[in-house]
């Protein structure tokens, strides 16, 4: 596996042309850039430099992150999202980044969705923005979130609502830590049901040993500093085939107030242990 950096890791306290530079400087393979960074460099800096950056660096661009709530949308919502879409995917075909991952809708009434009301619409929306991708040349990687606020929770659900999708440029993105959020993984087996092919995204984090429900993406830590069985997710992914981004994804408060350069390079000796 390849190694990747979320910039969700210090989006806090970096910039998108810091995290360019200390990724580099400390051999990642990939970065997963958030799309309200970009936004942010480009008010600073042009498209073209950062062209020029990926033409003469060994790191490169490999995900935006993310397009959120892509479920039961408004008419207004959708128009919103859709924008934000297209102006993803025309930076990824500017920059040569090939994946978008895009993520099920969070809110307070999402349990109350029936499996087929939930199956149908992910179905209709993943088709509807793998046809505004294809012209550009971009794929869509699907992410369950475990945690009952989101409307696709398990790993089996969304490899479900792939597979009836049925397109190549729709797999999924698999968060240890979101996985982890279902029922604490009990259904790590369900990592041998995804085809190779289907897996476009791998996230490696680890979190505090606390109860679900209380449990919540502030509690992410470093690679083996925590409860989740990385080394059993990573020899599935390994006896898969897998040979894509292990991108470390962070949304820890406690990293986001340190220095950048400590948390990269932090971040990368310990997520190579995994690879």
């Amino acid at each position: 596996m390849k190694l990747g950096y979320n910039e969700a890791t210090c989006m806090k306290h970096s910039t998108l042309e810091q995290d360019l530079i200390l990724c580099e400087k400390y051999g990642y393979d990939y970065i997963e850039i958030r799309l309200d960074m970009l936004q942010d460099f480009l008010k600073r800096d042009s498209v073209k430099n950062l062209q020029d950056f990926f033409g003469s660096s060994r790191l490169k661009p490999y995900a935006f992150n993310s397009i959120e709530d892509i479920n039961f949308c408004t008419p207004k919502q959708k128009e919103t999202l859709l924008e934000l879409f297209t102006f993803g995917c025309e930076m990824s075909q500017t920059i040569g980044n090939p994946y978008m991952i895009v993520v099920p809708t969070m809110g307070k009434e999402m349990h109350k969705k029936s499996k087929e009301e939930i199956f149908d619409d992910s179905v209709q929306i993943l088709n509807q923005l793998a046809d505004v991708a294809k012209p550009y040349g971009v794929k869509l990687a699907f992410e369950p979130i475990g945690d009952k606020r989101w409307c696709v929770r398990s790993l089996d659900q969304a490899l479900e609502i792939v597979q009836e999708v049925n397109r190549p440029d729709v797999g999924l993105a698999l968060d240890a830590f979101n996985l982890y959020l279902y029922n604490k993984l009990e259904n790590i087996d369900t990592i041998d049901n995804v085809p190779l092919e289907k897996v476009f995204v791998y996230h490696i984090d680890d979190c505090e040993e606390l109860p679900l429900g209380v449990l919540d993406h502030c509690h992410r830590l470093y690679p083996g500093d925590g409860v989740i069985p990385l080394a059993e997710i990573s020899k599935k992914l390994h006896a898969k085939g897998y040979e894509g981004i292990c991108s470390i994804e962070l949304f820890r408060p406690e990293y986001w107030e340190k220095e950048p350069e400590e948390v990269i390079r932090t971040a990368a000796e310990k997520t190579r242990r995994f690879l």
